[in-house]
């Protein structure tokens, strides 16, 4: 697989960067960061990395419900 180019054999994405889960979420690159950074989108931590978890862009669009 080349960097950036998602093959068909490719495992489905679990996890966004949170540039491209603004772009999901209908907001800019700044308004992305300071929601990541206010806690509004849910983010992990890989080593330099800030990534937004897929369920947790399905959680606010409403696409899963929690279970509880």
């Amino acid at each position: 697989m080349s960097q950036g180019v998602i093959e068909p054999s490719d495992p489905p994405r679990q996890t966004y960067t949170v540039e491209e889960a603004g772009h999901i979420l209908g907001l800019s690159r700044n308004s992305s960061y300071k929601a990541a950074t206010a806690g509004q989108i849910p983010t992990i931590r890989i080593g330099n990395r800030l990534l937004v978890p897929k369920i947790a862009i399905d959680r606010l669009l409403g696409a899963v419900t929690p279970e509880g």
